[in-house]
């Protein structure tokens, strides 16, 4: 079976078990820094689960676009490391899953040109994400890097032809992005055929978490639990978390979301609902729920912490790794790249 160009745009996990070779995942992160709990139940347990289940998966370390938002690109080869440590540690197999730094794969940013002429500049002004990022950024004005974020991420996806993206619900609008580049590529181009699918997304049970100041986790808030971070830095964090004044603890967030995201954090490393969670604190107070959390997070972690200081202490790993990953996506991207410029009548002189 076919994925067609009326795709709903949410993937249901259970076609995916059923028939996991109908899918070819396209997945990544940006390297500013260490990835945290927020990326690990969003979106990395997800790739672990799916490459487990025989999808095939592309996972692009996108350092091109550490400057989207930023002024300054940082330690862009030290985070590259970081990212890919972080992955690897999670369970992310490189015999199944393709790693690759977006930097070594120029065929596939020249897929940028076309896509773009099939994108408004209100459409991207539109981009609720742009917004957000351009808001927690701090910069006075959009960068036309930035304005054209959700294009380069439709670039990622589409050039191995990737047709599901496991996402938290902040990226929804890149994935509707990334189809709608797809759908009018095949009108305006290739005269109805469909080179490219509409990819669909593959939200986690935890698609935004809160971070410990009570705003959304993210690395450039400085409010996450890094995976590497010591089972003592990890308490220090969830000890300072916001909370409120209140004694039993229920879960609630949309009145309150601090108490809330301790319990949800709870509840996903235990494998249980929320409700049993704050059942079980009830009146303890947040004293007694940052504990528990506290017990629960690093034992989820111990055994990432584990992994990860065991494939960072070979120096050439990620080298090599990135290495062969990148050989196999700019195979990959040369083709795709071929079959856009056929279609554009590029290929008679």
């Amino acid at each position: 079976m076919t994925l067609t160009l009326d795709t709903p745009l949410l993937a249901d996990p259970a076609d995916i078990a059923a028939d996991p070779s109908r899918y070819r995942v396209l997945t990544g992160d940006r390297p500013t820094g260490s990835l945290h709990l927020g990326h690990y139940f969003g979106t990395l347990l997800n790739r672990v689960r799916l490459q487990r289940q025989g999808v095939e998966t592309f996972l692009v370390v996108a350092d091109y676009q550490v400057i989207t938002d930023r002024l300054s690109p940082g330690e862009i080869a030290a985070n590259v490391r970081e990212v890919v440590l972080d992955n690897l540690a999670a369970g992310v197999d490189p015999d199944h899953t393709t790693v690759f730094a977006h930097s070594a794969v120029p065929a596939l940013n020249q897929l940028l040109l076309p896509f773009l002429s099939l994108t408004t500049v209100a459409e991207l002004q539109r981009n609720p994400t742009v917004k957000e990022e351009a808001a927690a950024s701090g910069l006075a004005s959009i960068s036309g890097l930035l304005l054209t974020y959700p294009v380069h991420q439709a670039a990622d996806i589409l050039f191995c032809h990737g047709n599901l993206v496991p996402v938290g619900d902040d990226q929804l609008p890149h994935v509707e992005q990334t189809r709608l580049v797809a759908r009018r590529f095949n009108e305006r181009y290739a005269g109805g055929r469909a080179v490219f699918r509409e990819p669909q997304a593959l939200l986690s049970p935890a698609p935004r978490l809160v971070g410990v100041d009570g705003r959304k986790m993210s690395k450039s808030r400085g409010n996450t639990i890094a995976l590497k971070a010591s089972a003592d830095e990890t308490a220090r964090l969830i000890r300072r978390s916001v909370t409120d004044g209140r004694r039993d603890i229920t879960y609630d967030p949309v009145e309150r979301p601090g108490v809330s995201s301790l319990v949800e954090i709870a509840a996903l490393c235990l494998g249980v609902a929320p409700d049993e969670v704050a059942a079980q604190v009830g009146g303890g107070g947040s004293a007694l729920l940052k504990a528990l959390v506290i017990d629960v997070v690093n034992e989820e972690l111990r055994p990432v912490r584990e992994r990860r200081a065991a494939y960072a202490a070979d120096p050439g790993l990620v080298g090599s790794l990135l290495a062969a990953g990148a050989e196999r996506a700019t195979a990959m991207a040369a083709a795709t790249l071929a079959d856009v410029q056929e279609a554009l009548g590029m290929t008679a002189y």
